[in-house]
Formats: C-alpha cells, structure tokens, sequence
C-alpha cells in the first residue's frame, strides 16, 4: 500500500512539475537569433546576433538587461544563458543576451565596437519587445563584465555611432580586465599568449581598455559583485578599481559574496531566489528615479 501511495504522490509531483514549468515557460516570450550587427556594419566585423526574453503581456515597458557572456575572450556563447534570460523576464525585466566577436580572429576594440552596436540595436528596438529605451542597463559576468564595464565609463564607441551614451547602469558580476594594463604589465607574457592575442602586444591598447582609466563622476551608477575565492587577477584589479571609484563615490555598491569562486558567480543565477536578484531589481529601482 506504500509502494501505491508513493508512485501515486511521485507522480503528481511530476505532473504538478510539469505544468508548473509549462505555466512559467508560457510567461516569457523568446525571440532567438535577431541580427543586431550586419556584415555591411564595419568590413572588419562579422555579422552577430542576440536573443531577447522578455514578459508576456507585459502592461507597461519593462527595465532592460544587456547580458554580455564570458569565456576569457575566446569562448562562450548566447545560448548558455537563455535560463538567466528568462529569469530575469519573469522579474519583469527584458533581457537582451548578445554574442560578440571573439580572440584570437578578433581584438579588444573589435569586441567593443560590436557591444556598442548592440547597445544601440537594443535602444532603438526594445521597444518592439516591451522594453522601455530610457531604463537601459548593462551587465556581464568574467570577460563580458569587462566589457561592459568598459562601455559604461568611455563615451568614445558611442560617440563613433553618433549617440549618446544610453546606458542608465551597469551591472558588474565578478568582472575580469577593470585594469589589464597593471595585470598584463606586471605579467609580462611572452607574444602570442592567449590575452594577448586579444589586447595585443601594445601596451597603450591595453591602458585605452582598462575601465579604470576613465572613471568620473559623470559615469552612470555600478552594482559590483566579487567573489571571496575568485580569480586573483580578477580580486587585484577589482581591489585597484575600487579604490579609484571611492575617490567619486565613496560607498560603492559592491557585493563580496563570501565562499563564492569564478565560475559559481554566475551559475547562482539559475536560482531564480538567489539573493543577487534582490540587489539588481534594488539597484534598477534606485537608478530609475
């Protein structure tokens, strides 16, 4: 009789699952694969895409969240993130998650100039998506929160799309390069080394594509989050960063998540109740008024 009794409560629970999923599924609308950079764009750059996740019959325009992967520059792609883009819609955010061009075919200002690109798609299209183009912010984990670091802080990729900057925020999760000039010049890595490859062997390269270089109080606000037991190049050069952003904000919004690695920074995301979501949608809300 226990046996019966137990498949019979197993299987509701599998069924209950099941609708619960379906249910929740039916509450986001993806749209998959949309072209936010032509080949026509720039003869150097390849085409790329992004995917938007966004709440069903939403009443009015929603916050927007631009997602940058990472992968060290050289890897990683928008599909692994499609259960952090519906999370994020179903906390009644439209999410944009965005491919850019990669080392060792593509450079630092290349994967920049992209980024830009789908900064300004997304501005002048989300609207289509219920998203509201005056609330845009920005984020990336490792690599992408270098870059979209960087985006937020220097004016110049926007400038050279005649915009204004449209970014309202940035987001910051366990981000790596803040300062790659100190990091690769204390390294002192022999040519063609992996980073290398990505920031080149010029050294004013990597001194332009260090956000630290350009804070000032004109910047839109940062929610930084780092990891105890992180990368050291990534807990040097958050610690550098720091210190130079509380010379303009002297209580940063910064997370240490104590115990949390690299790789966990990002994958505590697929925990719709993870804690981090409290501080984005408070930082959004701050950064509205």
């Amino acid at each position: 009789m226990l046996k019966i009794n137990t498949l019979k409560v197993n299987s509701f629970l599998s069924l209950l699952l099941i609708i619960v999923v379906s249910f929740s599924s039916c509450q986001v609308s993806k749209t998959k694969d949309i072209t936010y950079l032509e080949e026509e764009f720039n003869e150097k750059l390849p085409e790329k895409k992004l995917n938007i996740f966004s709440p069903r019959k939403a009443e009015i325009l929603k916050p927007v969240f631009i997602f940058i992967h990472g992968g060290s520059w050289n890897s990683g792609k928008k599909e692994l993130y499609n259960l952090f883009g519906k999370r994020l819609a179903r906390k009644e955010m439209v999410a944009a998650i965005i491919d850019y061009p990669l080392s060792p075919d593509y450079i630092i200002p290349d994967m920049t100039k992209a980024t830009a690109q789908a900064v300004k798609w997304v501005t002048e299209n989300i609207e289509n998506y219920g998203g509201d183009p005056s609330q845009i912010y920005i984020s990336g984990h490792s690599a992408g929160g270098h870059l979209a670091a960087l985006l937020t802080v220097k004016d110049d990729y926007f400038k050279e799309l005649n915009i204004k900057n449209p970014i309202k925020g940035a987001i910051l999760i366990d981000a790596a390069g803040l300062d790659m000039y100190t990091y690769l010049k204390n390294k002192n890595y022999p040519a063609g080394t992996s980073y290398l490859k990505t920031f080149t062997n010029d050294s004013e390269v990597w001194k332009k594509n260090s956000p630290i270089y350009y804070l000032d109080e004109n910047d839109p606000p940062l929610l930084i989050m780092m990891g105890e037991n992180t990368l050291p190049g990534i807990l040097s050069s958050t610690e550098r960063f720091l210190e130079e952003y509380k010379k303009i904000v002297p209580e940063p919004n910064f997370h240490l998540q104590e115990g949390k690695k690299h790789i966990p920074m990002i994958t505590q995301f697929l925990n719709s109740n993870n804690k981090t979501y409290d501080w984005i949608e408070t930082f959004i809300k701050n950064s509205a008024k």
